[in-house]
Parts: structure tokens; sequence; C-alpha cells
């Protein structure tokens, strides 16, 4: 069991310093984010490096590694989107008017540039350790992809809770094409896939050997973060809560006087959640 447990903490503390120190770069000066971008662009050739460079090898540490070095390039990805580098075309609100494939369409091109890069870094990925023994880094960024494509239909199709507070000033666009309404059948279809596929890769941990069943549990702690993270989107206590830590001083006041904005609107509207009332989680 041990074996098991280890990688959960590993995974789950890595993720939460990882996604903090993203966090924490984007909130910092606009002026330091060319230098961030930069330096995370260095990491990130070094954690493809290391990906090569485990791919044969079947033992925990190799495993451990590889996870770690696809939580860098996962990095670059999410700081690039965030600090505006790699979205889309389109950085215009949602207009009021736009309903079905109209609105669709307009949202999948605020970050078509930034999803079709993770994709191609996915398939860069598979190249690289097609048929090797370690298939850890591949699998943990192709999970990162999968559920984090699945949180954002959600959120476009609608789910009773959102939080923006996080969200860079220059990005807030992005808000207008969030919906607030009950869970539609998407968010039941999306949580219990989610929960066959943690079950599924807690079962391959368990019954594997080695790095193998290493790279298994490491893959199913993040999994089990999706669902959690996909449960915070129908629940008034939102995680972005967590991360208050990452926020530098003058962002945490600024962000305290909106302190975790849980945004609450009529079920079906298609409006900017950030043009209506906000009310405060205790």
């Amino acid at each position: 069991m041990t074996d098991f447990a280890l990688p959960l903490l590993f995974a789950t503390v890595l993720w939460f310093v990882a996604t903090g120190f993203v966090l924490w770069l984007d909130k910092l000066p606009s002026t330091t984010w060319p230098l961030s971008i930069t330096l995370a662009t260095v990491a990130s050739g070094f954690a493809m490096g290391g990906i090569i460079a485990t791919a044969e090898e079947t033992s925990p540490w190799a495993a451990y590694v590889a996870f770690a070095c696809a939580l860098v390039l996962w990095g670059w990805h999410e700081l690039s989107f965030l600090m505006g580098f790699v979205t889309g075309p389109n950085r215009n609100p949602c207009p009021p008017d736009a309903r079905g494939w109209r609105r669709f369409r307009l949202a999948a091109a605020t970050l078509i540039y930034h999803e079709v890069a993770m994709f191609a870094c996915l398939l860069v990925m598979m190249a690289v350790t097609w048929s090797k023994a370690n298939q850890t880094a591949t699998l943990t960024f192709l999970l990162l992809f999968v559920m984090r494509l699945s949180a954002k239909f959600n959120i476009f199709a609608g789910v009773p809770h959102l939080s923006t507070e996080m969200m860079p000033d220059h990005m807030r666009y992005l808000a207008s094409y969030f919906r607030i309404a009950p869970p539609r059948w998407i968010f039941v279809a999306s949580v219990s896939g989610i929960a066959v596929l943690a079950a599924w890769l807690a079962d391959k941990a368990l019954s594997s050997d080695g790095g193998i069943a290493t790279g298994y549990a490491l893959a199913f702690a993040l999994v089990a973060l999706a669902f959690l993270e996909h449960g915070f989107l129908v629940v008034p206590w939102q995680d972005t809560a967590i991360f208050r830590w990452a926020m530098p001083e003058a962002a945490r006041r600024q962000a305290g006087g909106a302190s975790n904005e849980n945004v609450t609107m009529p079920p079906q509207s298609e409006t900017n959640p950030l043009a209506v009332r906000q009310n405060a989680v205790q």
C-alpha cells in the first residue's frame, strides 16, 4: 500500500506547488513575463530531454522523473496562455446575442492556439516515447489535456458555480463565454467517465509492479484531482481559495475586495459572469 500511497502524495504536492507557482508568476508585473516565459521555455527543453532519457527506464524513480517533466511542459502551456502569449485570434467578450454554434465558434477562437500547441506537444511526446517502456510522461500529459478539455466544455455548457478571482485582468473577457446554469448531461457523463477511469487506473497500479505501478498510481492521483476539480464546479466553495498564497500581496489585497468570487445568476443566463452580482463565499 505504501507503493501506492507515496505516488499519490508526490503527485498531489507537486501539482499543488506547480499550479501555485504558475499563478504566482502570472500575478507578477507584466514586465517580468518575457523573462518568466523564456526561463520556462528553457526548463521545458530540459524536461523533454528528461522524458527522452527515462523512456527506456522501468524503475519507480524514472516514473517520478517523467511525471515531473510532463508537469513542467504542462506548466509552460498554462503560463503562455495566462500571460497571453499563446491564446487565440479572438480576444473580445462574447456578444450578448451570441447563441449556439456562433457562441461556440467565438469561444473556441479565444483559445484555439493554446489547444493546438498542447496537442502538438502531446504528439511530440508520443513520438519520442513510442513503444518505450516508460509511458508515464505521455499518459500524464494526455490525462491533463483530456481532463482540462472536459472542464472547459462543462464551463461552456453551464455549471452552478464558478470562480474568477485568479483570472488575469487582461484575460477576463473569457468569463463572458462562461455559463452559470444547473449541471447538464455533459457534467454527469464527465464525472462518471472520470470515476470509471480512476477506478481502472487504481486497479492497474495495485496489480502492477515497479515503475509501471508507480506510473499508474501517479496517473490515478491526477484523475482523482480532476474529479475534485469538477466537483468544485457544482458546490459553493471554490478551490481557488487554496491558492491564495500564490498571489503577490498587491494582487491578494485586490482579490480581497471581491473575496472568493462565487458567481450567481439566473439558471439559463449566458451573460458575462463578471457583469452580474457576485456573492462572497464565507
